[in-house]
């Protein structure tokens, strides 16, 4: 069986179950330092099923592409100790402030780089809930695309079979390589770290990483080290267009954000007269609880 390269789109978020009033800049972009960033859950499902098509094909690799700061590579060295092979870090400020469009075309600049069989990510991350940059991917690259995957069924030299969780029931769906897929939160969950793979690439480092403390032990070794040295990239390195990079090429802007705290009050019964029902409707809607 063909040997697949099998890449996972995945991103460090902002743990968004705390959110406070200082969790957005005064730009509208979302304050990353203020928030604990973990790896997007959903991202977390798409490496599981990464991971299970390289169980099924022979020799096939996977690694984790990640735009962010120099600390998302955590993220990469995360999913190493749960059995990827290795990963690409596009950090660089021209990279700031990316809404959804000018993340896609970031990434699909180095992936056209990478030249992978299949791409695979979550479904969404918590810190947009968009859903879009998957399908922008595919679209930027040319490629087929399969949303809403719940399980990889068959892998075959040119094509998968995997169903789709759809609103009402599911489907069965047959696509050829190469592809992009993303996977939802009802797919498998992420194997856990493997003790061996963390003792092994808990000095995996960026080059960054590296000439911050060049002199310590365990950069040397991880500059002496192929399997320990993450692949990063700044932006000159995968040719952008650089107008469509950050907030430049983001026409997506936020203005500002709130939170919405539900507090009961009181109890109303209706009856079916429309006014009563309509001033209802109205209330909600004024206190935003609806809309």
């Amino acid at each position: 069986m063909k040997q697949l390269k099998i890449v996972v789109l995945a991103k460090q978020v902002p743990d968004t179950r705390n959110v406070g009033k200082d969790a957005m800049t005064p730009e509208g972009t979302v304050n990353r330092a203020a928030l604990p960033a973990i790896f997007n859950p959903e991202d977390l499902n798409a490496l599981e099923a990464a991971l299970f098509i390289k169980d099924q094909t022979a020799g096939s690799t996977v690694h984790i592409l990640t735009m962010g700061p120099p600390r998302a590579a955590d993220i990469i060295r995360d999913a190493m100790f749960r059995g990827a092979d290795g990963g690409y870090l596009l950090t660089d400020r021209k990279f700031a402030g990316s809404d959804t469009l000018a993340t896609s075309y970031a990434l699909s600049c180095a992936l056209k780089k990478i030249n992978p069989d299949v791409i695979v990510a979550g479904r969404q991350a918590i810190d947009g809930d968009t859903a879009q940059v998957g399908p922008q991917v595919a679209e930027k690259l040319g490629l087929p695309q399969v949303t809403y995957v719940e399980q990889i069924l068959s892998v075959g030299d040119d094509k998968v079979v995997v169903k789709r969780r759809l609103e009402h029931g599911t489907e069965t769906v047959e696509a050829p390589l190469p592809l992009v897929m993303t996977v939802n939160a009802s797919a498998a969950a992420c194997r856990p770290k493997n003790a061996k793979r963390v003792m092994k690439y808990k000095y995996a480092l960026t080059k960054s990483e590296i000439a911050a403390d060049a002199e310590a032990p365990y950069a040397k070794m991880a500059a002496a080290k192929d399997y320990l040295q993450i692949v990063e990239w700044a932006a000159a390195d995968v040719d952008p267009d650089e107008k469509q990079l950050g907030l430049t090429g983001s026409p997506t802007k936020v203005k500002a954000i709130q939170n919405v705290v539900f507090q009961a009050k009181e109890a109303k019964k209706l009856t079916s007269d429309d006014k009563e029902i309509e001033e209802l409707m109205v209330e909600l809607i004024t206190s935003r609880t609806l809309g």
